[in-house]
């Protein structure tokens, strides 16, 4: 038996395709989109996501229609975007539903219950805030709806409530690995 520095299962380099590959060249951020609603809670791990200035500012991302979560953001049409902090790349994996999470993925990592909004439309709730992130928004679907980008949703979401933590350096990705 021999030790080997890459993954034995890997598709070879040349085999790989090359979109995929420049995804990898390109550092991306890493967050947990989560919603709740009457007792059920869910999330997803997003790191096609780009930040639009203005009024209101926007989040766009890249969403996997078929993942449990969608479904649920799309029916409550609010979720908070929790951005991972160096050493929470556990909880990226148990979302991402590559890595075990007994329990289900709210089991790893420290989450509180809900943000409430306050202000027009009255209260309503955002959904899970991981403690310990390097920052949270609250956010809204503007289309639930959207239109396909390659494999993905191009899901828009007006930024409503936002907090960061200064002293937390946000977690990346990059050639299949968090930075």
């Amino acid at each position: 038996m021999s030790i080997h520095d890459e993954h034995p299962f890997a598709t070879s380099r040349e085999l790989r395709d090359p979109v995929r590959r420049l995804r990898g060249h390109l550092p991306a951020p890493v967050t947990v989109w989560a919603s709740a609603s009457a007792g059920r809670r869910d999330g997803w791990t997003i790191s096609s996501v780009l930040v639009g200035e203005g009024q209101p500012a926007e989040l766009v991302a890249l969403v996997d229609e078929d993942c449990d979560w969608w479904d649920l953001f799309r029916s409550t049409g609010a979720a908070m975007v929790n951005v991972l902090a160096q050493g929470q790349g556990r909880v990226a994996d148990a979302f991402a539903r590559v890595a075990p999470s007994p329990g289900g993925p709210f089991r790893t990592g420290v989450w509180t219950g809900t943000d409430v909004r306050t202000g027009p439309g009255g209260g309503s709730s955002y959904g899970p805030r991981l403690e310990g992130a390097a920052a949270w928004l609250g956010v809204r679907l503007v289309d639930a709806a959207p239109p396909h980008a390659g494999w993905g949703l191009l899901v828009r979401a007006t930024i409503e409530s936002l907090e960061l933590a200064d002293d937390i350096e946000a977690l990346g990705h990059r050639y299949g690995r968090y930075s």
